[in-house]
């Protein structure tokens, strides 16, 4: 648990940091590069964010060593949260500078924390109307990500095909691209100042 001015902030973190990794800025949003166990730990985060509105899931990926494809730009960590925490990016750097050794503990998510949704669900995101997108921010070297439940899911089979279905084509063709385009920000088809429609390129690197 973090202090920061009277609220207390759960913060959850790897008990080993990721070895192998990169994210940066790139030029739709973010490129993220991962092997197979951070792109574990990145689906495993992925789906606490969804599931714990009380929780700020940190990854904290700028002292990785970054792969060829991600060695350049400036590195950036990763922060993903509920919106109902109603964190603003602009407090993590305060909030990071407090933290502690930390004690470690086992989180286990259900099978069903990466759920397929079905095309008619992706359908409503392309509407104006629609509010459950992934929110984006970068702030302190981070990239803040914040959403729903729903909004999280919706880029949730994406991030479990990285993690469990990546490594197993890259082992049978050593040269496929095996990536998840991870939608941020509203639909592109309505164009939001505020919330900018962005991408995560998140790509197996290994």
């Amino acid at each position: 648990m973090v202090r920061y001015q009277s609220r207390e902030y759960r913060v959850v973190r790897p008990a080993r940091a990721p070895g192998f990794a990169g994210l940066y800025e790139g030029r739709l949003g973010a490129q993220l590069c991962l092997d197979k166990k951070t792109a574990a730990m990145f689906a495993m985060a992925w789906g606490l964010a969804a599931r714990s509105p009380h929780t700020i899931v940190f990854l904290p990926l700028r002292a990785a060593t970054r792969p060829d494809e991600c060695a350049w730009g400036r590195p950036l960590d990763l922060v993903l949260l509920h919106h109902r925490l109603a964190f603003p990016a602009s407090r993590w750097k305060p909030v990071r500078a407090r933290l502690g050794p930390g004690a470690p503990h086992t989180v286990t998510l259900p099978a069903g924390a990466w759920p397929k949704r079905p095309v008619a669900d992706h359908r409503r995101s392309w509407h104006r109307e629609f509010r459950d997108f992934i929110q984006w921010k970068v702030a302190a070297d981070t990239l803040v990500l914040t959403g729903s439940q729903e909004a999280f899911e919706l880029q949730a089979d994406q991030v479990r095909a990285l993690a469990e279905e990546c490594p197993a084509h890259q082992a049978q063709t050593p040269d496929t691209h095996c990536c998840a385009e991870i939608n941020m920000g509203r639909s592109r088809y309505h164009p939001d100042l505020r919330y900018p429609y962005a991408e995560l390129h998140a790509e197996y690197c290994r």
